[in-house]
C-alpha cells in the first residue's frame, strides 16, 4: 500500500470514528440535567399532511433517556422505541408503516411533528395517566 493510500485510509477511519462518536452521544443530556418524565398513557391528536385529524394512542415506559412502549393508531399498532433529551423526545413505531415522532415535552403535553412515508404531519399528545 502506498503512503498516500495509507494517509487516505487513516483520514477516512478518523472521520468515521468521529461521526460515530457524534451519533452515539447526540442524545446525551448535559451533566446535572435530567430528561422530563414521559411514562404513562397518552392520547395523540394528529393533523395529517392532507388536513385530516385522527387519534392515536401511546403507552410509554422510560428508563433514563430511553423510551419504549406501545402504539395504536387507526390502522395499525405495534411497539415503539426512542429517546428523550431533557425536553425533546423522538420515537419510532415498529409497525407495518413506521411513523417517526419528534416533539417537545411540557408537563403533560407533547407537541411536535411526525413523519410517515416521507410526509409530515403535526401532533399534540396529552397524558391521560402517569
Amino acid at each position: 500500500m502506498t503512503k498516500t493510500k495509507c494517509k487516505l485510509l487513516l483520514l477516512t477511519l478518523t472521520l468515521l470514528t468521529f461521526l460515530l462518536g457524534v451519533r452515539l452521544f447526540a442524545q446525551e443530556a448535559l451533566p446535572g440535567q435530567y430528561p422530563d418524565s414521559v411514562a404513562g398513557k397518552w392520547i395523540i391528536s394528529a393533523r395529517n399532511w392532507d388536513g385530516v385529524v385522527d387519534t392515536k394512542f401511546i403507552n410509554l415506559r422510560q428508563d433514563g433517556n430511553l423510551v419504549t412502549g406501545h402504539f395504536k393508531g387507526p390502522n395499525q399498532s405495534g411497539s415503539l422505541d426512542g429517546t428523550i433529551n431533557i425536553h425533546h423526545i423522538v420515537f419510532r413505531t415498529n409497525t407495518r408503516t413506521p411513523l417517526t415522532f419528534r416533539g417537545r415535552v411540557d408537563g403533560n403535553t407533547i407537541q411536535g411533528t411526525y413523519n410517515v412515508r416521507g410526509r409530515r404531519g403535526v401532533f399534540t399528545a396529552y397524558r391521560q395517566e402517569p
